[in-house]
């Protein structure tokens, strides 16, 4: 940060405007410090805490108020290199002046420096405290290290610290990061029996990680002891509740959830109604879905991308394709920009329904909306040219996938295959289910099923089963005769492929203009 950055007169986060003749002291170090920038030079730092040793030394809280400020600043380095500067000019360093660097430390997720100046700590004569290990926690908790979160949980005691509700709530915040939710409850239920108090951080990690697990019943009983407890859940509890719910298909649940959230003086917010609309996505239930979007705006809470994404979804799900193009319409008027996820649930729809003219018009409008198309976006696309047997355009977005950063996978092999044995184009569907080994694609059951459905549908029932064993002893082991359908095994053992089958894809640039517009 430069001198531009702190304009004169004001006075850099973490300094109170006091009438105090001193305050001026601490706020003009830190302004000076934070003007050195994130990675000064040791005696730059040094030098600015040398002209303040004797002075902090008799008010040890202004250089807690410098190390605090540095904090809030997000410099956790000049913050350290102040410590070393005050301890080499004989400034005594208190526990309250480690715990502010090792703060700002956790502040910035760097844990490995945080854990570090707390081992610094046991080495020197500064014993560190509660709130050492706490934010030592939650630095760990932070950058994802839930292993070493619960170390020094268990460390605290050995060391004469008390863990409390803070040491508790980091912990298992650490185990919902870490995607463990066995140990989030478990460290919840021990809270009691350690005297500490369960409170809505260690309630609402827990349930999220619950959630996350999909324990949706685990969710909802933590839910049920906290409101035993006494201890108002706010918005975060309860979305994650909900949420719990829709990974539990409990729609049911989720909406009553929501629609209590007022008696329990809580406000339902975006993260709550977009929760809410999927439960009630993954429950079928698209229009219970549209009357919550439609809801939102009455509540003052505006809808977002995730909101329109999820209804869109639900729509997509109840086989509402009109319905999901409107969304995707409204969306503009209603400030939220579509995103991957918004195109590629539109897509989907227009897969359900057989639109393959309009999945193409999306497909082409993502560039234009600075939304790139991924693999599912290209499948959905694909897919939707079955019902109508448009096996040229699928095989020019195929091509289309290749020309991208984005690589064709099993499904798109796939659903390309079933849209030649829409088309009656069985050298094709061969040709194709040939260039997956080609690809780095493994053929599965799908694969050879649609293959040979493309093959009796041309009538071509003697090619079947030794044209499939020649491709499935290149490609795929496991796999047997016995998994292609029964009636395929009246099918001749002599013949060879047919020579009219294409070996290779298409690439005609002109049906790449004529259905994509490019």
């Amino acid at each position: 940060m430069d001198h531009a950055r702190i304009p004169n007169g004001a006075r850099p986060v973490g300094i109170s405007s006091r009438s105090d003749p001193h305050a001026a002291s601490p706020a003009d170090a830190l302004g000076q410090l934070l003007a050195l920038g994130p990675n000064p030079a040791p005696d730059e730092v040094s030098g600015i805490v040398s002209r303040r040793a004797l002075s902090w030394q008799s008010h040890p809280k202004w250089a807690t108020a410098v190390l605090s400020g540095l904090a809030k600043n997000h410099r956790p380095r000049v913050a350290h290199q102040v410590l070393t500067s005050m301890l080499d000019c004989s400034v005594q360093g208190s526990v309250i002046h480690y715990n502010a660097v090792i703060n700002s430390y956790s502040r910035c997720g760097q844990w490995q420096s945080a854990l570090s100046l707390l081992s610094g700590m046991h080495a020197g004569s500064t014993s560190p405290d509660e709130i050492s290990y706490n934010a030592a926690m939650s630095a760990c908790e932070k950058g994802g290290q839930w292993q070493l979160s619960l170390s020094l949980l268990r460390s605290m005691q050995k060391m004469k610290a008390t863990p409390d509700e803070i040491s508790y709530s980091a912990s298992i915040s650490a185990c919902e990061k870490g995607g463990q939710w066995q140990l989030a409850l478990s460290l919840s239920r021990c809270m009691p029996q350690m005297r500490a108090t369960p409170n809505q951080i260690s309630f609402s990690a827990a349930i999220s990680a619950c959630e996350k697990g999909r324990q949706w019943q685990f969710a909802f009983v933590l839910f049920g002891s906290m409101l035993g407890t006494k201890t108002p859940p706010d918005a975060i509890t309860c979305s994650a509740a909900i949420s719990a719910c829709e990974k539990g298909r409990q729609w049911r649940l989720a909406l009553g959830l929501l629609g209590s959230m007022p008696e329990m003086r809580a406000i339902a917010n975006d993260v709550s109604y977009n929760a809410a609309i999927s439960a009630c996505t993954a429950g079928d239930q698209w229009q219970r879905a549209l009357f919550l979007l439609g809801s939102m705006p009455q509540k003052s809470t505006a809808a977002n991308v995730v909101s329109f994404s999820a209804a869109i979804g639900a729509c997509e799900r109840g086989g509402q394709w009109q319905l999901a193009l409107a969304l995707l319409r409204n969306m503009p008027e209603a400030k939220a920009t579509p995103d991957e996820f918004t195109y590629t649930s539109a897509l989907s729809a227009c897969e359900q329904g057989g639109q393959w003219q309009l999945a193409l018009s999306l497909l082409r409008r993502m560039p234009e909306s600075r939304v790139a198309p991924n693999v599912i976006s290209y499948n959905a696309a694909i897919s939707a040219c079955s019902p109508a047997g448009e096996w040229q355009v699928a095989l020019v977005l195929l091509n289309k996938i290749h020309a991208t950063k984005v690589s064709p996978d099993k499904i798109s092999f796939n659903a390309a295959i079933a849209v030649c044995k829409k088309g009656c184009q069985w050298q094709v569907a061969l040709s194709l289910l040939s260039s997956m080994t080609e690809m780095n694609v493994t053929p599965d059951e799908i694969s050879y099923s649609a293959a040979s459905d493309a093959l009796e549908e041309g009538g071509k029932w003697q090619l079947t089963l030794t044209q499939l064993n020649q491709l499935q002893m290149r490609a795929v082991t496991g796999l047997t005769p016995a998994h292609l359908p029964k009636r395929n095994a009246i099918a001749s053992l002599n013949c060879t492929i047919c020579p009219a089958a294409p070996q290779s894809l298409p690439c005609d640039g002109g049906w790449q203009k004529l259905y994509l517009g490019c």
